[in-house]
C-alpha cells in the first residue's frame, strides 16, 4: 500500500519514497542484491521472460539490443519509417545502415510486406516499434527473420502491457526494449530502460556492452562473485567486450520497482482515459483512431488518431489544435518527423540509403496527420472533462 498522506493522484504515491530511503540507508532486510538486480528479477517475472537487463535509458537499451544481435559496420537494420530518430541512430552508432520501411496506413505500424521488400544479403536484423501502447503484427515479422536468419528486437518503449494473441508485446522478438522515460506508463523518475530477451547468449551480450564490457557479467546477473583474492589480483583480467556504461542507477532501479507494482493500474487507468478520448470522437468521420485489430490488448501510451479534418472541413491540424487549446482542451501531441527528415539525418546517406522525402510516403502523409491525446491523467475527472472539450468542438464542426 501506498503512504496515505500522499497525493492519491500523484505520480509517486506507491513504495517510491520508502524504497529510496532504503537504498540510501541500506536497509535492505538483508537482501544481498542490488536495486537494480532487483527490478530486472521482478521485471522478468511480470514479463514472462528469462532475462531482463537495467539500462538507463530506452536509447541506450536499443544500442545494447543491436550489439547483442551482433550489428556491426556494413550490415543494414530494417525498422519503421513512423518513429523517433533514435532507432536510426542506434543503427548508425555501430556503423550500420537504417533501412526504413513503410507502415499500414491504420495501424500506423510497420507493415512486414514492406519489410520483405527491403530485405538484402546485408541485412542483419528487424527493429519493429510498437507505438501508442499497440503491438506490432508479430507472426508474419518472425516468419521473415526466420526464413533469412535475422534477428528481430522489439521497441516496445510505449507498449508495456500491450499484448498479440496473449502475449505480451517486447517479449516475442529475439530482443526486447522497454522505456522507462518520465511521460511513459513506468518511469524510473526521469530516464531508465530494460532490455528483455530468452536467450542467454544474447542477454549476456547486452549486459556486457552495457556494463562496460565485464568479462564475468552473465546473463541474469551483474557480475558472477568471485573471491576478493581474485579481484584484487593486479593479474586480474576484467574486461573481455568493449562497452560503455549504460547501467541503471540504484535510485532509478528503486523507483522502478515501486512503480512496477502498481503497473496493472497505472496501464487501466490509461485505457480508461483512451477510452473517454474514443467516446468523444465516435462517429467522426474526419477522426480515424489507430486500429486495435482482433486479438490485440492496447496499453494506450495516447490515444492517437488520423486527422482528415482539413479535406473534410478546411480546418489544418494547427488550427484544429488552437481551437482545442482555447475551448480549453490541453492540447495534443504530432507525431516525431520522420527520422530521414529530422535535420541530424536528412541528405546523409548510410549505405545505400539516402535520407531524403519519398523513401515511404504512407508514413510521410500519417506523420502530417497524427494527434496523440494524451492518456497519462491520474485525476480521470480531469480527463473525461478535457475528453469533453474535445467531443463539443467535434459537434460545433460537424461530425
Amino acid at each position: 500500500m501506498g503512504d496515505p498522506t500522499l497525493d492519491p493522484h500523484g505520480k509517486y504515491n506507491g513504495r517510491e519514497a520508502e524504497y529510496v530511503m532504503q537504498m540510501l540507508n541500506r536497509e535492505n532486510d538483508g537482501d544481498p542484491r542490488s536495486w537494480p538486480q532487483r527490478f530486472e528479477e521482478a521485471f522478468a517475472k511480470k514479463l514472462g521472460v528469462k532475462y531482463a537487463v537495467a539500462c538507463n535509458s530506452g536509447t541506450s537499451g536499443l544500442h545494447m539490443a543491436l550489439f547483442a544481435a551482433g550489428v556491426g559496420p556494413g550490415d543494414e537494420v530494417i525498422g519503421p519509417a513512423l518513429t523517433v530518430v533514435m532507432d536510426a541512430y542506434a543503427a548508425i552508432h555501430l556503423g550500420a545502415t537504417p533501412v526504413f520501411a513503410d507502415v499500414d496506413p491504420d495501424t500506423f505500424l510497420i507493415d512486414p510486406a514492406d519489410v520483405e521488400k527491403k530485405i538484402t544479403p546485408k541485412t542483419k536484423a528487424i527493429m519493429v516499434v510498437s507505438l501508442e501502447g499497440l503491438s506490432v503484427d508479430m507472426d508474419p515479422i518472425m516468419a521473415l527473420a526466420e526464413k533469412h536468419n535475422l534477428i528481430v528486437i522489439e521497441d516496445s518503449a510505449q507498449t508495456i502491457l500491450g499484448t498479440y494473441h496473449g502475449k505480451q508485446a517486447g517479449t516475442m522478438g529475439h530482443l526486447g526494449m522497454y522505456s522507462f522515460e518520465n511521460k511513459k506508463h513506468l518511469t524510473c523518475g526521469s530516464e531508465g530502460g530494460m532490455v528483455v530477451s530468452n536467450d542467454p547468449e544474447l542477454a549476456t551480450r547486452a549486459r556486457k556492452f552495457g556494463g562496460i564490457g565485464y568479462k564475468h557479467m552473465t546473463a541474469s546477473a551483474g557480475r558472477t562473485h568471485l573471491a576478493l583474492s581474485t579481484v584484487q589480483d593486479p593479474a586480474y583480467e576484467r574486461f573481455d567486450t568493449i562497452g560503455l556504461n549504460y547501467r541503471m542507477n540504484e535510485i532509478s532501479a528503486a523507483v522502478g520497482l515501486a512503480q512496477l507494482e502498481r503497473i496493472d493500474e497505472m496501464v487501466q487507468r490509461r485505457r480508461t482515459v483512451a477510452g473517454f478520448f474514443s467516446d468523444a470522437t465516435s462517429n467522426c468521420d474526419w477522426f480515424q483512431a489507430q486500429t486495435t485489430p482482433d486479438g490485440y490488448v492496447n496499453s494506450y501510451y495516447t490515444f492517437a488518431i488520423k486527422y482528415q479534418g482539413a479535406e473534410k472541413h478546411g480546418i489544418s491540424w494547427k488550427d484544429f489544435y488552437n481551437q482545442y487549446v482555447n475551448a480549453g482542451g490541453d492540447g495534443f501531441y504530432g507525431a516525431c518527423l520522420i527520422p530521414y527528415l529530422e535535420p541530424a539525418l536528412i541528405g546523409q546517406t548510410f549505405g545505400s540509403v539516402t535520407c531524403a522525402k519519398g523513401l515511404c510516403p504512407i508514413a510521410e502523409d500519417l506523420q502530417s496527420r497524427i494527434m496523440q491525446f494524451k492518456t497519462n491523467y491520474r485525476n480521470l475527472q480531469i480527463a473525461q472533462g478535457k475528453a469533453q472539450i474535445l467531443s463539443d468542438l467535434i459537434d460545433n464542426i460537424g461530425r
